[in-house]
C-alpha cells in the first residue's frame, strides 16, 4: 500500500520504459490533479511486461541515477507492481484490485492506445466504463506525433541504434544520457592521446547508441561540462567489450567510482582506425573544438 495520508490518488497508468513525450503526456496529467486535492501517483512495473511474457525485453533508455531523477521530475510517487501479480488478472480485477483497493484512485491516466488486464483485453472504452461505475474520472492523452509518426520507445531505441540521437533526444523531451559507474580503463587516453577519459561500461540489459564519436556534457561536481565521447571498441587501440569513453573538457577531478551523467547532443563520426596514435591524438583535438562549440551553443541546461 502507498502512504497517501487518506487523499484519493490520481494515478498514471502505462509501461512507461523511456519517460519520453508520449508519457509524459500522460504522466503530466495526473500530476496536475495535486492541485485539486489528489495524491499523484505513477504506476510502474517491476520488469518489463515482455520479459515475463516472452523471456525478452527491449533494451533500457533509462537505468540508474537517471531514471530515478526522471521520475522524480514527473511530480508523482512511483508504486512498483509486480507483472506476474497482476497479468492473469481480468480488466474489472485490475481496476478493483490495484486501482480501487490498493490505491484509492478517483483519477485515471492513459494513453489513446493503452490496454491492460489478462491478454491485454481491457482498453480505454473498457476503462472508461469501469471508471463510470466506480465513479474515477479517466483522462485519455492523444497520440504525440514526431515528425508525421507517433513518439514510441520502439523509434526512440532505433534512433538510439542508429547514431541520430538529436532525433531520438526530440523525441525523448530531454538528451539520453546514462551515468554508470566509472571504471578504471588502460590509461592511455591522459598519458599518451592527451585526453583523459572516463570509462563506462554499459549493462547487458540497457541500449547501446552507434559505435562513433559524440559531442556531449558530462555532470560532474555539481555542474555541466562540455565533453566528448566515443562509444565503441577503439580500432586504433583495441577494446574488446563496447564501452563508453567521455574526455570531460575542463574538468580535472577524480571520477573513479562515481556515476557522473553522460548527455549525448550530436553523432560527429564514426569510429575510425587510424595509423598512429599521433594521427588519432589530432582527430581527437578536432573533435574536442567541435563538441565546445556544440555545447556551447545549445548544450546549457
Amino acid at each position: 500500500m502507498i502512504e497517501t495520508n487518506g487523499q484519493k490518488t490520481a494515478v498514471a497508468l502505462g509501461t512507461f520504459d523511456g519517460l519520453h513525450r508520449g508519457h509524459l503526456s500522460v504522466i503530466d496529467k495526473a500530476a496536475a490533479q495535486k492541485a485539486a486535492g489528489l495524491f499523484p501517483v505513477l504506476l510502474l512495473f517491476s520488469e518489463h511486461p515482455l520479459r515475463y511474457l516472452t523471456g525478452n525485453a527491449p533494451k533500457e533508455l533509462l537505468a540508474g541515477g537517471v531514471r530515478e531523477r526522471e521520475i522524480a521530475k514527473t511530480g508523482c510517487t512511483p508504486y512498483v507492481v509486480s507483472f506476474e501479480k497482476i497479468h492473469a488478472m481480468t480488466p474489472e480485477e485490475f481496476f478493483r484490485e490495484i486501482l480501487l483497493k490498493e490505491l484509492n484512485a478517483g483519477f485515471v491516466s492513459c494513453g489513446f492506445n493503452y490496454h491492460f488486464g489478462r491478454d491485454g483485453k481491457g482498453d480505454t472504452t473498457v476503462l472508461a466504463s469501469l471508471c463510470r461505475q466506480y465513479g474515477v474520472t479517466l483522462s485519455v492523452s492523444e497520440e504525440i506525433d514526431y515528425d508525421g509518426q507517433s513518439v514510441s520507445s520502439t523509434r526512440i531505441r532505433s534512433a538510439v541504434a542508429d547514431g541520430d540521437i538529436r532525433n531520438a533526444n526530440a523525441m525523448l523531451g530531454r538528451r539520453f544520457s546514462y551515468d554508470f559507474e566509472v571504471v578504471v580503463g588502460d590509461r592511455r587516453g591522459g598519458k599518451i592521446l592527451g585526453f583523459p577519459t572516463i570509462n563506462q561500461f554499459f549493462p547487458e540489459s540497457f541500449i547501446v547508441p552507434k559505435f562513433g564519436v559524440y559531442a556531449s556534457m558530462t555532470y560532474a561536481d555539481g555542474r555541466w561540462y562540455p565533453s566528448m565521447t566515443n562509444i565503441g571498441i577503439r580500432p586504433t587501440i583495441g577494446h574488446s567489450a563496447p564501452r563508453s569513453e567521455t574526455c570531460i573538457l575542463g574538468f580535472s577531478g577524480d571520477l573513479y567510482g562515481k556515476h557522473p551523467e553522460v548527455a549525448l547532443i550530436e553523432y560527429l563520426r564514426p569510429e575510425i582506425r587510424f595509423d598512429s596514435l599521433e594521427a588519432l591524438s589530432a582527430q581527437m583535438a578536432k573533435d574536442a573544438e567541435h563538441s565546445r562549440e556544440i555545447f556551447e551553443k545549445e548544450g546549457q541546461i
